[in-house]
Protein backbone atom coordinates (compact mmCIF):
# COMPACT_ATOMS: atom_id res chain seq x y z
CA UNK A 1 0.00 0.00 0.00
CA UNK A 2 1.58 3.61 -0.49
CA UNK A 3 2.09 6.33 1.55
CA UNK A 4 -1.58 7.95 0.36
CA UNK A 5 -3.46 4.81 0.86
CA UNK A 6 -2.12 4.97 4.31
CA UNK A 7 -2.61 8.46 5.21
CA UNK A 8 -6.47 7.98 3.98
CA UNK A 9 -6.66 5.11 6.58
CA UNK A 10 -4.91 6.79 9.36
CA UNK A 11 -6.62 10.13 8.36
CA UNK A 12 -10.02 9.49 6.99
CA UNK A 13 -11.48 12.49 4.78
CA UNK A 14 -14.14 14.51 6.46
CA UNK A 15 -16.63 14.01 4.08
CA UNK A 16 -16.22 9.80 5.12
CA UNK A 17 -16.26 10.51 8.72
CA UNK A 18 -19.80 12.68 8.14
CA UNK A 19 -21.22 10.12 5.93
CA UNK A 20 -20.60 7.50 8.83
CA UNK A 21 -22.06 9.98 11.71
CA UNK A 22 -25.20 10.52 9.64
CA UNK A 23 -26.01 6.97 8.42
CA UNK A 24 -25.32 5.58 12.02
CA UNK A 25 -27.87 8.32 13.47
CA UNK A 26 -30.18 7.44 11.04
CA UNK A 27 -30.15 4.14 12.16
CA UNK A 28 -30.58 4.64 15.45
CA UNK A 29 -33.33 7.37 14.85
CA UNK A 30 -35.26 4.22 12.56
CA UNK A 31 -34.81 1.85 15.32
CA UNK A 32 -34.98 3.65 18.11
CA UNK A 33 -38.81 3.52 19.38
CA UNK A 34 -38.57 -0.13 18.63
CA UNK A 35 -35.24 -0.50 20.98
CA UNK A 36 -37.09 1.76 23.73
CA UNK A 37 -40.21 -0.26 23.39
CA UNK A 38 -38.20 -3.78 24.09
CA UNK A 39 -36.59 -2.00 26.83
CA UNK A 40 -39.48 -0.61 28.50
CA UNK A 41 -41.03 -4.15 28.84
CA UNK A 42 -37.87 -5.81 29.95
CA UNK A 43 -37.64 -3.23 33.06
CA UNK A 44 -41.51 -3.83 33.30
CA UNK A 45 -41.14 -7.30 33.47
CA UNK A 46 -37.70 -7.17 36.01
CA UNK A 47 -40.06 -4.99 38.61
CA UNK A 48 -37.74 -1.91 37.67
CA UNK A 49 -41.21 -0.24 36.01
CA UNK A 50 -44.35 0.64 37.64
CA UNK A 51 -45.95 -0.02 34.63
CA UNK A 52 -45.52 -0.67 30.49
CA UNK A 53 -45.05 2.92 28.90
CA UNK A 54 -45.54 4.04 25.58
CA UNK A 55 -41.94 6.25 24.19
CA UNK A 56 -43.06 9.56 22.93
CA UNK A 57 -40.72 8.56 19.98
CA UNK A 58 -42.92 6.34 18.78
CA UNK A 59 -45.98 8.75 18.34
CA UNK A 60 -43.51 10.99 16.70
CA UNK A 61 -42.35 8.87 14.30
CA UNK A 62 -45.69 7.01 13.28
CA UNK A 63 -44.68 3.48 13.96
CA UNK A 64 -46.66 0.67 15.42
CA UNK A 65 -46.43 1.04 19.60
CA UNK A 66 -49.14 -1.44 21.07
CA UNK A 67 -47.83 -2.57 24.41
CA UNK A 68 -45.14 -5.34 25.05
CA UNK A 69 -45.12 -8.14 27.22
CA UNK A 70 -42.09 -10.77 27.65
CA UNK A 71 -42.79 -14.09 26.54
CA UNK A 72 -44.88 -16.32 28.63
CA UNK A 73 -43.62 -19.41 26.92
CA UNK A 74 -40.70 -21.59 28.69
CA UNK A 75 -40.30 -25.20 27.53
CA UNK A 76 -38.90 -27.65 30.79
CA UNK A 77 -35.66 -28.41 30.68
CA UNK A 78 -35.90 -31.82 31.57
CA UNK A 79 -38.98 -34.80 30.45
CA UNK A 80 -41.23 -34.76 33.56
CA UNK A 81 -43.95 -37.95 33.38
CA UNK A 82 -47.45 -37.09 33.37
CA UNK A 83 -50.12 -38.61 31.68
CA UNK A 84 -50.31 -39.36 27.88
CA UNK A 85 -46.23 -38.39 28.17
CA UNK A 86 -44.30 -41.42 30.22
CA UNK A 87 -41.56 -43.11 29.50
CA UNK A 88 -43.27 -46.15 30.14
CA UNK A 89 -46.01 -45.29 27.50
CA UNK A 90 -45.64 -47.62 23.80
CA UNK A 91 -46.03 -45.61 20.85
CA UNK A 92 -44.92 -46.59 17.22
CA UNK A 93 -45.55 -45.57 14.05
CA UNK A 94 -48.28 -45.70 11.83
CA UNK A 95 -48.06 -49.06 8.80
CA UNK A 96 -48.31 -45.63 6.60
CA UNK A 97 -45.72 -43.83 8.06
CA UNK A 98 -43.22 -47.11 8.36
CA UNK A 99 -44.00 -46.86 4.80
CA UNK A 100 -42.21 -43.59 4.97
CA UNK A 101 -39.57 -44.05 7.66
CA UNK A 102 -38.04 -46.50 4.98
CA UNK A 103 -37.99 -43.91 2.85
CA UNK A 104 -36.59 -41.52 4.84
CA UNK A 105 -33.85 -43.62 6.04
CA UNK A 106 -33.31 -45.21 2.09
CA UNK A 107 -31.35 -41.89 1.14
CA UNK A 108 -28.62 -42.46 4.05
CA UNK A 109 -25.66 -45.13 4.08
CA UNK A 110 -26.73 -47.76 6.70
CA UNK A 111 -23.65 -46.62 8.87
CA UNK A 112 -25.31 -42.71 8.83
CA UNK A 113 -28.97 -43.47 9.36
CA UNK A 114 -28.80 -41.08 12.58
CA UNK A 115 -28.99 -38.46 9.81
CA UNK A 116 -32.80 -39.18 9.81
CA UNK A 117 -33.23 -38.26 13.15
CA UNK A 118 -34.70 -34.69 12.23
CA UNK A 119 -36.96 -35.63 9.42
CA UNK A 120 -38.21 -38.90 11.40
CA UNK A 121 -39.13 -36.63 14.38
CA UNK A 122 -41.12 -34.42 12.00
CA UNK A 123 -43.16 -37.08 11.54
CA UNK A 124 -43.81 -38.56 14.50
CA UNK A 125 -44.71 -34.87 15.96
CA UNK A 126 -47.39 -34.75 12.53
CA UNK A 127 -48.73 -38.04 13.39
CA UNK A 128 -49.12 -37.18 17.54
CA UNK A 129 -51.38 -34.43 16.61
CA UNK A 130 -48.54 -31.37 16.54
CA UNK A 131 -45.96 -32.66 19.48
CA UNK A 132 -43.38 -35.29 20.73
CA UNK A 133 -44.47 -36.79 23.35
CA UNK A 134 -40.92 -38.80 25.34
CA UNK A 135 -42.06 -42.38 24.03
CA UNK A 136 -41.95 -41.28 20.89
CA UNK A 137 -38.51 -40.13 20.78
CA UNK A 138 -37.23 -43.41 22.12
CA UNK A 139 -38.92 -45.16 19.03
CA UNK A 140 -37.21 -42.78 16.69
CA UNK A 141 -33.39 -43.20 18.50
CA UNK A 142 -34.76 -47.54 18.36
CA UNK A 143 -34.68 -47.40 14.72
CA UNK A 144 -32.08 -45.63 13.79
CA UNK A 145 -29.84 -47.16 16.48
CA UNK A 146 -28.72 -44.27 18.92
CA UNK A 147 -29.07 -43.87 22.69
CA UNK A 148 -32.29 -41.68 23.32
CA UNK A 149 -29.88 -38.92 24.71
CA UNK A 150 -28.97 -38.12 21.52
CA UNK A 151 -32.61 -38.19 19.98
CA UNK A 152 -33.59 -35.58 23.67
CA UNK A 153 -30.75 -33.59 22.30
CA UNK A 154 -32.29 -33.26 18.81
CA UNK A 155 -35.64 -32.50 19.97
CA UNK A 156 -35.20 -29.94 22.47
CA UNK A 157 -32.44 -27.59 20.39
CA UNK A 158 -34.76 -26.92 17.34
CA UNK A 159 -37.65 -24.68 18.21
CA UNK A 160 -40.15 -26.63 15.25
CA UNK A 161 -40.23 -29.74 17.69
CA UNK A 162 -42.71 -29.30 20.53
CA UNK A 163 -42.65 -31.37 23.33
CA UNK A 164 -45.46 -30.29 25.18
CA UNK A 165 -48.98 -30.32 23.97
CA UNK A 166 -50.58 -27.97 21.61
CA UNK A 167 -53.36 -26.71 20.17
CA UNK A 168 -55.30 -28.14 16.99
CA UNK A 169 -54.54 -24.71 15.50
CA UNK A 170 -50.68 -23.72 16.46
CA UNK A 171 -50.16 -20.35 15.56
CA UNK A 172 -46.49 -19.28 15.52
CA UNK A 173 -46.49 -15.27 14.91
CA UNK A 174 -42.92 -13.50 13.70
CA UNK A 175 -42.09 -11.06 16.58
CA UNK A 176 -38.85 -9.85 14.42
CA UNK A 177 -37.81 -6.60 13.60
CA UNK A 178 -39.83 -5.92 10.29
CA UNK A 179 -42.98 -7.75 11.31
CA UNK A 180 -42.90 -6.17 14.90
CA UNK A 181 -42.24 -2.71 13.01
CA UNK A 182 -45.49 -3.50 11.02
CA UNK A 183 -47.71 -4.46 13.68
CA UNK A 184 -47.07 -7.81 15.05
CA UNK A 185 -47.68 -6.83 18.87
CA UNK A 186 -51.14 -5.17 17.54
CA UNK A 187 -51.92 -8.74 16.25
CA UNK A 188 -50.79 -10.53 18.91
CA UNK A 189 -52.68 -8.14 21.06
CA UNK A 190 -55.72 -8.87 19.05
CA UNK A 191 -55.14 -12.82 19.09
CA UNK A 192 -55.00 -13.00 22.72
CA UNK A 193 -58.06 -10.86 23.05
CA UNK A 194 -60.20 -12.68 20.72
CA UNK A 195 -59.45 -16.29 21.88
CA UNK A 196 -58.69 -15.14 25.83
CA UNK A 197 -55.12 -16.38 26.01
CA UNK A 198 -51.59 -14.97 26.46
CA UNK A 199 -48.78 -15.77 24.11
CA UNK A 200 -47.62 -19.20 25.35
CA UNK A 201 -50.84 -20.38 26.55
CA UNK A 202 -53.16 -22.64 25.13
CA UNK A 203 -57.34 -21.67 24.53
CA UNK A 204 -59.89 -23.42 26.82
CA UNK A 205 -61.07 -25.56 24.11
CA UNK A 206 -57.76 -27.01 23.02
CA UNK A 207 -58.21 -25.41 19.48
CA UNK A 208 -55.64 -22.62 19.66
CA UNK A 209 -51.74 -22.01 21.02
CA UNK A 210 -49.54 -19.16 20.47
CA UNK A 211 -46.62 -18.50 20.39
CA UNK A 212 -44.22 -15.50 19.44
CA UNK A 213 -41.47 -16.85 17.06
CA UNK A 214 -37.95 -15.24 15.65
CA UNK A 215 -38.15 -14.81 11.80
CA UNK A 216 -39.95 -17.06 9.43
CA UNK A 217 -38.73 -15.54 6.36
CA UNK A 218 -41.88 -13.87 4.55
CA UNK A 219 -40.22 -9.94 5.87
CA UNK A 220 -41.70 -8.57 2.77
CA UNK A 221 -45.06 -9.44 3.77
CA UNK A 222 -45.30 -8.12 7.32
CA UNK A 223 -47.08 -8.32 9.71
CA UNK A 224 -47.73 -12.73 9.58
CA UNK A 225 -48.25 -15.68 11.21
CA UNK A 226 -47.70 -19.75 10.49
CA UNK A 227 -50.53 -21.48 11.29
CA UNK A 228 -49.73 -24.96 11.48
CA UNK A 229 -47.67 -25.28 7.79
CA UNK A 230 -49.29 -22.15 6.17
CA UNK A 231 -48.18 -18.44 6.33
CA UNK A 232 -50.71 -15.99 6.28
CA UNK A 233 -49.44 -12.97 5.52
CA UNK A 234 -50.17 -9.14 5.48
CA UNK A 235 -52.57 -9.16 8.60
CA UNK A 236 -54.54 -6.85 10.16
CA UNK A 237 -56.61 -6.90 13.21
CA UNK A 238 -59.57 -7.07 11.41
CA UNK A 239 -58.46 -10.29 8.75
CA UNK A 240 -56.86 -11.89 11.35
CA UNK A 241 -60.01 -12.55 13.34
CA UNK A 242 -61.62 -13.21 10.08
CA UNK A 243 -58.81 -16.09 10.12
CA UNK A 244 -59.33 -17.20 13.34
CA UNK A 245 -63.11 -17.83 13.11
CA UNK A 246 -62.59 -19.31 10.26
CA UNK A 247 -60.66 -22.09 12.12
CA UNK A 248 -63.02 -22.51 14.62
CA UNK A 249 -65.67 -23.22 11.63
CA UNK A 250 -62.51 -25.80 10.36
CA UNK A 251 -62.26 -24.27 7.13
CA UNK A 252 -59.32 -21.71 6.78
CA UNK A 253 -58.90 -20.14 4.10
CA UNK A 254 -57.11 -22.26 1.05
CA UNK A 255 -53.50 -21.18 0.40
CA UNK A 256 -52.73 -19.04 -3.06
CA UNK A 257 -50.68 -20.21 -6.00
CA UNK A 258 -47.85 -19.48 -4.42
CA UNK A 259 -48.26 -21.16 -1.32
CA UNK A 260 -49.23 -18.51 1.49
CA UNK A 261 -51.81 -15.98 1.65
CA UNK A 262 -51.53 -12.71 1.73
CA UNK A 263 -54.60 -11.61 3.41
CA UNK A 264 -54.91 -8.16 1.73
CA UNK A 265 -55.53 -9.94 -1.99
CA UNK A 266 -52.32 -9.30 -3.50
CA UNK A 267 -50.42 -12.22 -5.39
CA UNK A 268 -47.31 -13.49 -3.10
CA UNK A 269 -44.53 -10.44 -2.70
CA UNK A 270 -46.08 -8.28 -5.71
CA UNK A 271 -46.51 -4.75 -4.94
CA UNK A 272 -49.35 -2.12 -6.61
CA UNK A 273 -47.93 -2.67 -9.73
CA UNK A 274 -47.58 -6.25 -9.90
CA UNK A 275 -44.78 -8.04 -11.01
CA UNK A 276 -42.14 -6.39 -11.95
CA UNK A 277 -39.02 -8.67 -12.10
CA UNK A 278 -38.81 -12.51 -12.97
CA UNK A 279 -40.82 -12.67 -15.20
CA UNK A 280 -38.66 -15.12 -17.59
CA UNK A 281 -40.21 -18.98 -16.68
CA UNK A 282 -38.58 -20.73 -14.38
CA UNK A 283 -35.46 -22.94 -15.25
CA UNK A 284 -36.37 -26.28 -15.28
CA UNK A 285 -33.72 -28.65 -13.15
CA UNK A 286 -30.43 -29.19 -13.85
CA UNK A 287 -27.36 -30.80 -12.97
CA UNK A 288 -28.00 -33.18 -9.68
CA UNK A 289 -31.42 -32.11 -10.09
CA UNK A 290 -34.71 -34.30 -9.68
CA UNK A 291 -36.13 -34.69 -13.31
CA UNK A 292 -38.82 -35.75 -12.03
CA UNK A 293 -40.06 -32.38 -11.02
CA UNK A 294 -40.17 -30.60 -14.66
CA UNK A 295 -42.56 -28.72 -14.46
CA UNK A 296 -44.91 -30.96 -12.35
CA UNK A 297 -45.16 -29.62 -9.11
CA UNK A 298 -47.92 -26.79 -8.13
CA UNK A 299 -46.69 -24.69 -5.43
CA UNK A 300 -49.39 -25.00 -3.45
CA UNK A 301 -49.23 -28.42 -3.31
CA UNK A 302 -45.79 -28.79 -2.13
CA UNK A 303 -46.57 -30.44 0.98
CA UNK A 304 -47.65 -33.46 -1.20
CA UNK A 305 -44.75 -33.93 -2.92
CA UNK A 306 -42.50 -33.73 0.37
CA UNK A 307 -44.49 -36.49 1.69
CA UNK A 308 -46.64 -34.73 4.37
Amino acid sequence: MDRQGKDLLLFPSPFLLAWLSFSSGLTLVIMLPAVLRRLGRSAAAGGLLEKSTRPAAAAATGFHSSPAVLTNYHPTAQHKDEAGNSVKDAWDFTDENYKRVNMILARYPANYKAAGIIPMLDLAQRQNGGWLPVAAMDKVASIVGVVPMRVYEVATFYTMFNREKVGKWFIQLCGTTPCMVNGAEEIRATIEKHLGIKEGETSKDGLFTLREVECLGSCANAPMIQLNDDYYECLTPATTIELLEACKKGNPPKMGRWGSLPMNGQVSCEGPHGKTSLKEPAPTPGFMMRTDLDGKVDPATVKKEMHY
